[in-house]
C-alpha cells in the first residue's frame, strides 16, 4: 500500500490542538528488525497542553525524570507506562521546552495485522477492532515500548506519514478525553466519526463533579475538515 509523504518536523512545531486534530487521518509506521512492516491509520488522538492550563497533563507540574521527553524538541515520541501495566506514546509537539504532546489513542490497521495480533495475544477469532483501539492496545500491536522513549518520528524505521490518495477520508470530531481525573472538561480529543476502531468512550473519573461539568464534558464539536491528505 502507498502513503504520502512523511510528516516533516514543521508540522509539530505549533500549538497542540492544531497538531491533535491534523494527526487524526494520518498513518503510523513501524518497521520490525525481521523486515515486517507494521501500518495503521489514526483515528484517535488527545492533546495534552503544557501552558499551565491543563491538569490532565503530565508536564502541568514541571520536568521530571519521567516526563523529561516530554519537554523535548518536536516530532520525538514521549512513552510512559500508565498504572504499571502498559506503555502509552505521544508525539511531542510546539517548541523545545513547552511541555505539550499528543497521545496516540488507536488506529485501524492496514499492515502486519497478523504480526499484530501476535502482539497482543490476540487470536484470530477475536474481533480486529481490538488490537489497537486504546493507547496501550496500540503499543503492544506496535511493539512500542519505554525504549522508543525519547526516539525520533523524523527518521529511522517508525514514522508518521499522510494517508495515501487510496485511502478514503473521514470526518473528525472533538469532544472530552477519555478517562480523566483531572480535566476531563477539556475538549482535547480528537476522533474519526462513526469509525469502529476508536475506542469507547468513558467520561472522567472526577468524584464530587457537578452536573453541569459532566454535561460540558459530553459535547462534541464537529470538525468539518476531512482527515488525511
Amino acid at each position: 500500500m502507498l502513503y504520502g509523504d512523511p510528516i516533516r518536523r514543521a508540522f509539530f512545531d505549533r500549538p497542540c490542538l492544531e497538531v491533535a486534530r491534523d494527526l487524526v487521518g494520518s498513518v503510523l509506521l513501524r518497521r520490525l528488525p525481521d523486515g515486517t512492516r507494521l501500518a495503521g491509520r489514526l483515528v484517535e488522538v488527545e492533546a495534552y497542553l503544557g501552558d499551565g492550563s491543563d491538569p490532565g497533563a503530565h508536564s502541568h507540574r514541571g520536568p521530571t525524570p519521567r516526563n523529561r521527553s516530554m519537554f523535548g524538541p518536536p516530532g520525538r515520541l514521549y512513552v510512559y507506562r500508565s498504572y504499571g501495566v502498559h506503555a502509552c506514546a505521544n508525539v511531542v509537539c510546539e517548541r523545545e521546552g513547552s511541555g505539550a504532546a499528543v497521545l496516540l489513542r488507536a488506529v485501524e490497521p492496514l499492515e502486519g495485522i497478523d504480526a499484530m495480533r501476535r502482539h497482543r495475544g490476540l487470536a484470530g477469532d477475536r474481533p480486529e477492532r481490538l488490537i489497537a483501539s486504546g493507547p496501550g492496545r496500540l503499543c503492544e500491536a506496535f511493539a512500542l515500548g519505554l525504549e522508543l522513549d525519547g526516539a525520533s518520528l523524523l527518521r529511522g524505521d517508525l514514522r508518521l506519514r499522510w494517508a495515501g490518495l487510496e485511502i478514503e477520508p473521514f470526518r473528525v470530531e472533538r469532544g472530552p478525553r477519555v478517562g480523566l481525573n483531572r480535566g476531563a472538561e477539556l475538549p482535547h480529543r480528537f476522533y474519526a466519526v462513526d469509525n469502529p476502531w476508536v475506542s469507547r468512550w468513558r467520561g472522567g473519573a472526577r468524584r464530587g463533579a457537578k452536573s453541569k461539568s459532566k454535561s460540558k464534558a459530553r459535547r462534541r464539536e464537529p470538525i468539518t475538515r476531512p482527515a488525511g491528505r
